[in-house]
């Protein structure tokens, strides 16, 4: 899938990785699609939630070695 802008939170640890992402997407027209790599543990829990508190949609995640990928579609 075709992505809009692209974030790496890789180093960073959590609130930062959502915080960064939250940004991120109010910058964004509603639709587009941010992609963001992660190697916080705690995205794995954090990303989902924001987006479900958020109203963005999550398309997927994926593990990549030690990286996750997250699709996040701006609402």
């Amino acid at each position: 899938m075709e992505w809009d802008h692209d974030l790496d939170a890789i180093g960073l640890l959590c609130p930062l990785p959502v915080l960064k992402a939250r940004k991120r997407l109010l910058a964004m027209q509603p639709g587009q699609v941010l992609r963001m790599q992660a190697d916080d543990p705690a995205a794995v829990v954090d990303v989902p939630h924001f987006c479900a508190e958020s109203g963005h949609e999550l398309i997927s995640s994926a593990q990549d070695g030690p990286v996750q990928n997250y699709l996040i579609r701006r609402k």
